[in-house]
């Protein structure tokens, strides 16, 4: 359902009601959606270690690449804009 924006100026408190309520709103102008209204804390709790075992690291992932800060800081090859 989309409500336009003249409707949900006019009717703003009880959208927030029945978005507090769990229903979510869609905002629209133009017939588009451009908005959503929808209850607080609706999202699951993040869960500590839930993608462990399916993500990839490799060894030298904290070792410092000192042609990467080079570059970073305008030191090296000159690829500096001017």
């Amino acid at each position: 359902m989309i409500v336009n924006v003249h409707e949900a100026k006019t009717h703003l408190s009880r959208l927030i009601d029945r978005a507090a309520a769990g229903e979510e709103i869609v905002i629209g102008r133009a017939g588009k959606p451009v908005a959503r209204l929808m209850p607080l804390g609706t999202k699951s709790p993040r869960i500590f270690g839930a993608l462990a075992g399916q993500l990839w690291m490799s060894d030298n992932f904290d070792e410092v690449d000192e042609e990467l800060i080079d570059l970073f800081e305008g030191r090296g090859d000159d690829h500096s804009v001017a």
